[in-house]
């Protein structure tokens, strides 16, 4: 067994996000994170996973594509979900479309929603709301990620905006979350001393990138020994030699 450090960004949001930059294809977006030396990233966009297939197939020995997605809670929380295979993001995405806030994006106020393939053409456009909160609670949501083999990361709980801490004012003792983000706004020691109840936590920190230039500039480095979910949660637990560094 040979452990070493992989550097991470697991927040991360194409063009199928509309608050995201068109330029954010999952093509560009791999390639700008080569150019950071990411070892592993995160395609997390919010409320649908229509181009992990897309990231995919961009995965190489050069970086790792973890299939991802951020949800929004019923308490509007957003919670990142993190998974190594296509099939197991895409059957959670089926109960968040199913739970979604009903209704029609409007692009000239939340911007595009655009499905992309692996060679940056454009395949569709999602018309669903995905700005909307579902109706799942946050217990559902962790409950079904880890159902389906994946990771639950409570998103950058110390914004002001859809951060855990600030939308119900504490984090419930009884939601098993595999890890806590910071946001790219704070240092975790800052974070640590505005937040105390976070240090009883593994906790990572992600660039939440909708631009291009965002990517990497925050990122997370986990000592494991190959980029994958099972070895994240090693890496959360402190098993077997594994362990964080933010």
């Amino acid at each position: 067994m040979i452990l070493r450090f992989y550097k991470a960004d697991l927040h991360i949001h194409t063009c199928l996000s509309p608050c995201a930059d068109l330029t954010m294809s999952p093509k560009r977006v791999i390639e700008r994170a080569i150019e950071e030396k990411l070892d592993i990233i995160g395609i997390c966009d919010h409320n649908s996973a229509e181009n992990i297939l897309a990231a995919k197939k961009l995965s190489s020995d050069e970086i790792t594509v973890l299939a991802g997605m951020e949800i929004t809670s019923i308490d509007e929380v957003h919670i990142l979900s993190l998974f190594d295979d296509t099939d197991s993001i895409l059957d959670l995405q089926k109960d968040v479309y199913k739970y979604l806030t009903p209704g029609e994006n409007e692009q000239n106020v939340f911007g595009e929603q655009i499905v992309v393939n692996e060679y940056d053409e454009v395949e569709g456009y999602n018309t669903r709301l995905l700005l909307g909160a579902t109706s799942l609670t946050l217990e559902d949501l962790v409950n079904k990620i880890h159902l389906l083999g994946g990771i639950a990361i409570a998103s950058h709980v110390d914004r002001e905006n859809y951060g855990i801490i600030n939308q119900l004012g504490f984090i419930p003792e009884d939601i098993e979350f595999d890890a806590l983000e910071i946001s790219y706004r704070i240092t975790e020691e800052e974070a640590v001393r505005k937040f105390p109840q976070i240090s009883h936590y593994p906790l990572i920190t992600s660039s939440d990138a909708h631009y291009l230039d965002d990517i990497g500039r925050k990122t997370t480095s986990f000592f494991i020994e190959e980029p994958s979910v099972s070895e994240l949660k090693k890496a959360f637990n402190k098993k077997e030699g594994r362990s964080i560094r933010i």
